[in-house]
């Protein structure tokens, strides 16, 4: 299969189509190779238009959901980001073609690994991988130019509103369960004042941890709505 065309075709179809302009965006999409990051037997299904299964429950989301969102913190070349949810690590080594640093927060430790070594592989030196609980964010290298949350909360974890630089801008899914979130922007002002705007409507598995969701997750028997 030509992956070089399929991520072309990508480009053209699902992200500039919709809307995705920021140059540098659809540069670093076009260059990384979505099928390295997804299981061998899902490579040819690597640029669909759709989430992916990357197991222990988690997925690798849409390419467009992923655009958007980096679309939404402004990347710029000197900026260092959060992102929380590695996952396969796709997201990072996007991230890792657009700003000078990359800080990944993974809880689960298989697919925290896994990605730790794929992104090596890769030649993705400007990323740094930390099993952890990601609704704490990673303190140590705050303040962030730019967060990325790739699974969804209740709300905006405070942790990560304090790791955020003014005029920085994070980016989350926020809702009730796992099937009814929006996507929000939240831009750091002056002192502690947070502008919060809406991106629409987006589908993620739950953001698990201290200033997410309980291991039960939101849509546990007895929870309510």
């Amino acid at each position: 299969m030509d992956f070089a065309a399929a991520r072309r075709r990508m480009v053209d179809t699902q992200l500039l189509r919709r809307g995705i302009r920021h140059p540098e965006v659809l540069r670093a999409m076009a260059t990384v190779p979505r099928e390295r990051f997804v299981p061998a037997l899902d490579a040819p299904g690597a640029y669909e238009d759709s989430a992916l299964p990357i197991g222990q429950a988690q997925t690798i989301s849409q390419p467009y959901v992923v655009a958007l969102m980096l679309e939404a913190v402004a990347p710029e070349a000197a900026h260092r980001v959060l992102e929380i949810g590695t996952g396969s690590g796709y997201v990072a080594a996007v991230l890792a073609e657009l700003v000078r640093e990359v800080y990944t927060v993974e809880r689960l430790r298989a697919l925290a690994e896994a990605a730790r070594v794929r992104l090596a592989e890769l030649g993705y030196r400007n990323v740094h991988v930390l099993e952890g609980d990601g609704t704490l964010g990673w303190p140590e290298h705050a303040p962030f130019d730019g967060i990325v949350v790739a699974a969804g909360g209740p709300d905006v974890p405070a942790p990560l509103l304090a790791q955020l630089q003014v005029g920085g801008h994070l980016v989350i899914p926020v809702g009730p369960t796992s099937r009814a979130q929006e996507l929000v922007r939240v831009t750091r002002r002056l002192g502690d004042k947070y502008v919060r705007e809406s991106l629409g409507p987006v589908a993620f598995v739950p953001l698990i941890g201290q200033a997410g969701w309980p291991p039960s997750g939101p849509d546990s028997p007895g929870r309510p709505p």
